[in-house]
């Protein structure tokens, strides 16, 4: 193998699974550090990623249970021309100091590179892939190649104690320095945001929020962005896709094919339901905003939980099952979870890491991937 040329080996690594060039790390150093070289890591996910377009991958947190707030991670594998439509399901255990019914994850968020970010009890970054869970540091008010999270908090009264209705503060956590930091720059305020996007919408190196602002008296649509190369917000104004909050739902998602974003409108109300999709044509101008199709009629569909790309869209329906939608098509992922807890979002393979020089607190812990007990079809116990 030490003849071959460098180009053949790196052709051949990509097309593995990152759990598999773990173990060729181990075998020599020419494959180490052709394995751990900063291009090969950069590029592996699209190469890899591109090749799987026989099979499907998604990462998916719920509580499956009436009782406790235990959330179980797992990742669902499906082969797109399966007759059968066999759902494979591999559950993910956190590290043990985080793994009880008071460790819980309510978001996810991703995939940027493999990482993902699931907020709850603690907020943490993980690395599926590489099998990497590491929690994050107390947020607080107290940088290259780095991986970054923005927060936005409600600004508090302290005199009150009450919150100050429209304006909100925040902050910045980095990989590289494990840790939090306020941010300066200014937010377009006062702005309303309707809690965490149920669908992860990261484009053009911008994190984006679904929020409204009244202007005499009436509430308008509008999406917050914050670049994070910049570290600067900004106000997007959205047509009037909707007549009322209350009468229908208004979903942030990617449209990664144009760099930019979009908005999914349906009735809130109803077992068979038509949806709109919006699009910003052109990032960079408001106005461009058209509306991209519409769909339907979808049956006994409840609520957009993720978004696969395209035309694709994942849906809880009112039995608390999740299902992937595809044109006119609906598959039932075999999934459940309870309380309105399903999220769910694209897997990737990556070999970048979360571990970042001497880490001793907050270090980056590992996770196991185990078959899942809530499924019939699981196959292999797999350790990291």
């Amino acid at each position: 193998m030490e003849l071959l040329p460098r180009e053949l080996v790196s052709n051949v690594f990509s097309r593995l699974p990152a759990k598999v060039l773990l173990l060729c790390k181990c075998v020599c150093k020419s494959w180490l550090d052709l394995i751990t070289d900063s291009h090969f890591v950069t590029n592996y996910p699209l190469v890899y990623n591109n090749l799987q377009s026989q099979e499907e991958n998604l990462l998916v947190i719920r509580r499956p249970f009436f009782s406790g707030l235990k959330t179980y991670i797992s990742v669902l594998s499906w082969k797109v021309n399966d007759p059968k439509e066999v759902v494979s399901s591999n559950v993910l255990n956190p590290p043990y100091e985080h793994n009880s019914d008071y460790k819980y994850w309510t978001e996810i968020m991703g995939p940027c590179n493999g990482i993902y970010f699931l907020e709850g009890n603690p907020n943490v970054l993980m690395n599926p892939s590489l099998g990497q869970f590491k929690a994050l540091p107390e947020s607080h008010f107290t940088r290259t190649n780095d991986y970054k999270v923005v927060v936005i908090k409600d600004l508090w009264l302290k005199e009150t104690d009450e919150r100050q209705l429209g304006y909100w503060t925040a902050e910045l956590y980095s990989l590289n320095s494990n840790s939090w930091e306020k941010v300066d720059a200014a937010l377009p305020l006062p702005i309303e945001v309707w809690g965490s996007s149920r669908v992860y919408t990261y484009v053009n190196n911008c994190c984006h929020w679904w929020g409204f602002v009244e202007e005499s008296g009436v509430s308008e649509d509008v999406v917050l962005a914050f670049d994070m190369v910049n570290e600067s917000f900004r106000k997007i104004k959205v047509p009037r896709i909707r007549d009322s909050s209350d009468e229908k739902f208004a979903t942030l998602a990617p449209f990664e094919e144009y760099a930019s974003i979009g908005v999914v409108v349906y009735p809130v109300r109803g077992t068979e339901k038509y949806f709109d999709v919006w699009l910003m044509r052109d990032y960079w101008n408001e106005g461009s905003w058209v509306k991209l199709c519409s769909v339907g009629p979808v049956q006994v569909i409840y609520k957009l939980v993720g978004f696969y790309g395209g035309n694709r869209f994942l849906w809880k329906d009112n039995n608390e099952r999740l299902v992937i939608y595809d044109s006119e098509n609906t598959r039932d992922l075999q999934v459940y979870g309870k309380y309105d807890s399903i999220r769910a979002a694209k897997y990737t393979e990556s070999l970048v890491s979360l571990h970042r020089g001497n880490e001793f607190s907050h270090k980056c812990l590992s996770c196991t991937s185990v078959p899942d007990p809530l499924l019939h079809d699981s196959e292999y116990l797999i350790s990291f």
